[in-house]
């Protein structure tokens, strides 16, 4: 039998059955759920089948065949109306699954709450590694881990490089005028629209390290729309740690993997950036302050599900300590730069 459920999915066989219902890989197989970690705002969990009799992960005897699959779905308690929409997410997956940007296959989208609780996808389990702290980067030699950084840039290179009609996610934001809705102060007139990933950062980033890293898909849409490339730039400049910088992102894992040795500064991913897109960088001191403000009240949405005993998982008591540190910076950035 499948397990009883965890937060989030209590209704195990309620889900199993759906699955069977709608034909989708596993159906009629023994399901178990399980939480994947890292996650600090949609949840995801990793949903594995074997076949009713076949031996438990671990007992003696031959490896059992397991079929697994992802399943996202909002946070638990209160959901602003236009946030954490499961038909945004699934739509991006399934218009970039194919294209020069690597996502796990989307396999089907269910916006009944009757099933778990709340609407949720199901896509693809993609093998690769998630890279959160320096521990974790200890894993990539030196040079394994400049190829990590070079491809990093690239990746966000290209996905701003989409020609987003072709993909079909034409009317999926508003792109124009996306920084001067934001923050209209001082702004930059704003770089052409583009797709942008809205939360773009190493660790939500499957990696193949072996024989040569690559990445085997980049993860977590659900802040992607239409806007200003330079601000998805921004904000993965803002979570790019460097030694001594530590404890800049107390929420983060405190040891940031970008600090490893190999791994290439800030400056140095901007103008591996640059030299891609050929982008005026020159107000980019911009685009991170808004990142820092961005990520803020991100962080203090976070903390307050987590004051209110909505949070599935480990380390969300520091969350609401980053936002001070953020604002702090955003100001320091608009007032000269850092």
């Amino acid at each position: 039998m499948g397990d009883v459920g965890v937060p989030g999915v209590e209704n195990t066989p309620g889900l199993a059955r759906w699955i069977r219902d709608n034909g989708l890989p596993g159906a009629g197989d023994d399901l178990t759920v399980a939480l994947i970690a890292g996650g600090r705002s949609n949840l995801t969990y990793r949903l594995e089948f074997r076949a009713p009799g076949d031996a438990a992960p671990g007992a003696a005897g031959p490896a059992v065949p397991v079929t697994r699959l992802v399943l996202r779905r909002p946070p638990l308690g209160h959901v602003l109306p236009t946030a954490h929409d499961m038909g945004r997410e699934y739509r991006v997956l399934s218009a970039l699954h194919g294209t020069a940007v690597p996502v796990p296959r989307p396999v089907a989208l269910c916006p009944d709450t009757e099933v778990i609780g709340a609407p949720f996808y199901l896509m693809e389990w993609v093998d690769g590694v998630v890279f959160r702290t320096s521990e974790d980067a200890r894993l990539l030699s030196p040079a394994q881990a400049a190829v990590v950084c070079e491809a990093f840039a690239a990746m966000l290179a290209t996905i701003h490089g989409l020609d987003v009609a072709a993909v079909g996610l034409d009317g999926f934001g508003k792109p124009d005028g996306s920084m001067a809705r934001q923050l209209a102060e001082g702004g930059p007139g704003g770089a052409a629209g583009t797709l942008v990933h809205g939360d773009f950062r190493i660790d939500n980033m499957l990696i193949r390290p072996a024989p040569e890293p690559r990445i085997a898909a980049v993860v977590d849409w659900e802040m992607s729309t239409l806007g200003d490339p330079l601000a998805d730039l921004g904000l993965s400049l803002v979570y790019w740690t460097e030694a001594g910088e530590e404890d800049l992102l107390p929420h983060a894992m405190g040891e940031s993997v970008t600090t490893g040795a190999g791994f290439l500064t800030r400056d140095q991913v901007t103008a591996r950036y640059a030299d891609l897109t050929g982008r005026d960088l020159s107000r980019l001191d911009y685009y991170m302050a808004f990142g820092c403000f961005k990520l803020a009240v991100v962080l203090e949405g976070i903390h307050a599900r987590f004051l209110q005993h909505k949070t599935v998982g480990e380390g969300f008591e520091r969350e609401g300590e980053a936002v001070a540190t953020l604002i702090g910076r955003a100001h320091q950035l608009l007032d000269g730069g850092a």
